[in-house]
């Protein structure tokens, strides 16, 4: 694990496991942009999977859910973006996944007239492609718990599989389905509140290790 070194009036000096680094400003950006779309997907996702709790039969409900799930996507995107991980080739899958979901979306929404929570949740087939987006966030929450051992990202692990899996199998039960999608969307809300009291290196990780990775890949 990476040390700092404090000196007064000098740049915070971290030892890495492959040498020395310093976290820029433009770190911390970019970690406070992988927190700020963690938070808006959680919040697009928990206002939607309240309406879908408490009013789903609305038509005017199965409309707003649409640019509801359009949000969260689009903030999903980003925080895959500009999230760390060491392995390459694992960031670089989660963001295929996330690729594919979006058009397995986008054809879900062209190809059937209904509202699309609606298709998704009236024709299982269609999580097929769309559960490509929530494989990607699986990955986020995986990685999330296998670095800092957080209770909710080792809930939430298992969970969003289960539930769609469940759903997609005809499995479990409607009770059990929002039962299950309740404590998600807390969960996840829970998860993308307390990132933002993590230091900022510790989403940064050892800058060192992506150099040392960065030029045996070169």
């Amino acid at each position: 694990m990476a040390q700092s070194m404090n000196q007064p009036n000098q740049p915070v000096v971290f030892q890495g496991q492959f040498g020395d680094y310093t976290i820029t400003e433009g770190d911390r950006q970019g970690v406070l942009v992988y927190r700020s779309a963690l938070l808006v997907a959680a919040i697009a996702f928990a206002v939607g999977s309240g309406l879908v709790l408490w009013r789903s039969g609305d038509p005017t409900v199965l409309r707003l859910l649409t640019p509801l799930y359009t949000l969260f996507v689009a903030a999903l995107g980003v925080a895959l973006w500009t999230i760390h991980i060491y392995m390459a080739p694992l960031h670089r899958t989660l963001q295929l996944f996330w690729v594919t979901g979006l058009v397995g979306a986008i054809a879900a929404a062209h190809f059937d007239p209904l509202p699309f929570v609606q298709t998704l949740y009236e024709t299982p087939q269609a999580l097929v492609g769309v559960g490509f987006t929530f494989a990607a966030l699986t990955g986020i929450y995986f990685k999330e718990a296998f670095c800092f051992n957080r209770l909710e990202t080792k809930v939430l692990t298992p969970l969003v599989p289960f539930l769609l899996l469940g759903h997609l199998v005809g499995l479990l039960p409607p009770l059990a389905e929002q039962v299950l999608l309740g404590v998600w969307a807390v969960l996840m809300l829970v998860f993308a509140t307390r990132k933002f009291n993590q230091p900022a290196a510790s989403d940064i990780g050892d800058k060192s290790v992506f150099e040392y990775l960065k030029h045996e890949n070169a």
